[in-house]
């Protein structure tokens, strides 16, 4: 929350709002954990293996009930990075998509080292919780995102071809920063997504799940912060597959609660507008 946003707002308000930060961050981790150990089962090989309602409760993955999972990691290291990013924002270096490929890098350290390197005194806390750093299958894209030190932009962006969700499933905290316009909100996502994900469907999705959470934390109703997303992608080249998942999404709930098929008909194949529509 920005300085000025908490300058107009009420106790009572600030409350509310930080309640729908740990909502937004404890709701994706639970999501996570609950499908993590099913991500590549169809809905039948599902009801087979959990029992015909599905998955009912945190199942085992990991070795545990409900582990934290790579992407959990990065949603929490994208946090990280935008505390950074504010710390920095009076300092004359101010960037933020380098304070969050800087965090992104820690969490690849997560991926390959036993634990916290002390004497990287400025890695500074999350990167110093040593139950982060467990190997959590990280797609390819995520580890050749972050398997060097150069950062991939719009202009020149990693992946190139990339249409996966992961960048947007670690975008939510983008839409937490409510004194933004949405329009910068979805920039910086847009921005972030493009060092792992550089195909306009993968970041693209990243900017519009950003923009949805965003209007949400703002007090907007859903279907208002998705027509606002949709407006916002117009104005992007190669933003026609994530509006029409984005549509359909839309046409889905105002039918009434989406059944599991039509969930699994609105996530396809797995890229990223399906993902973002399911």
């Amino acid at each position: 929350m920005s300085a000025a946003a908490g300058a107009v707002w009420g106790r009572g308000e600030q409350q509310d709002f930080r309640s729908r930060v740990r909502g937004t961050l404890l709701g994706a981790a639970v999501g996570d954990a609950l499908g993590s150990p099913v991500d590549l089962l169809a809905i039948d090989e599902i009801r087979e293996a959990y029992g015909a309602e599905g998955v009912v409760d945190l199942p085992f993955g990991y070795g545990r009930r409900g582990a934290v999972t790579h992407l959990t990691q990065l949603t929490l290291f994208t946090v990280d990075g935008l505390i950074r990013a504010q710390v920095r924002r009076d300092t004359g270096a101010w960037h933020p998509p380098t304070d969050l490929h800087r965090a992104y890098l820690r969490w690849a350290a997560t991926q390959h080292d036993w634990g916290p390197d002390e004497r990287r005194k400025d890695d500074g806390w999350l990167a110093r919780e040593e139950w982060l750093y467990a190997r959590r299958d990280p797609t390819r894209a995520c580890l050749m995102g972050f398997g060097d030190e150069r950062m991939g932009t719009l202009d020149a962006p990693k992946n190139p071809g990339e249409v996966g969700g992961e960048a947007a499933a670690r975008s939510a905290p983008f839409g937490l920063l409510v004194g933004w316009e949405p329009q910068l909100v979805m920039q910086l996502a847009v921005e972030c997504a493009a060092q792992t994900h550089g195909h306009p469907v993968g970041y693209l999705a990243a900017g519009a799940y950003a923009v949805v959470v965003h209007g949400l934390a703002r007090g907007e109703s859903l279907d208002g912060a998705v027509q606002r997303a949709l407006a916002l992608l117009a104005a992007r080249p190669g933003h026609q597959p994530v509006s029409d998942g984005l549509q359909r999404a839309l046409g889905a709930v105002r039918q009434g609660m989406p059944t599991s098929g039509r969930v699994e008909e609105l996530v396809g194949e797995g890229s990223a507008e399906g993902v973002l529509s399911g």
